[in-house]
């Protein structure tokens, strides 16, 4: 058990690193990396303590710390899934509705400039 607490927190360390590189390199931005680095410090916490982590077993019913440590981290991750495709939703419709405006200005701007030309066309 303490082999696998050892390798999630250190999992959780990287996780952290990675994040924090990527918001220095500004391959991410920072309201995004919020939600991971919740999850990993989560995961770090959980992993350091082992009273919480047994706590957190009897509350969902698991009475094996291992066991309720994989179902939190997975319940975590499964959050911050859920969270990035609601985003990815959001940005899908205002591609969609900003290439909409776009087709609407460029349509208005091709009536304008044919108007423009047809009177020197006399």
């Amino acid at each position: 058990m303490d082999r696998l607490l050892s390798i999630i927190a250190g999992v959780s360390i990287l996780l952290i690193g990675v994040v924090l590189l990527n918001i220095r390199r500004a391959h991410i931005r920072v309201e995004y990396s919020v939600s991971w680095l919740g999850a990993a410090a989560s995961m770090l916490a959980l992993s350091q303590s082992p009273w919480l982590l047994t706590q957190l077993g009897h509350l969902i019913g698991v009475n094996n710390q291992p066991i309720a440590l994989l179902l939190v981290v997975g319940a975590l991750f499964l959050i911050v899934f859920f969270r990035f495709s609601v985003i990815i939703s959001e940005l899908k419709d205002a591609n969609i509705a900003l290439t909409q405006k776009v087709a609407i200005l460029e349509y208005q701007l091709n009536a304008i400039h044919e108007k423009l030309q047809a009177p020197s066309r006399k």
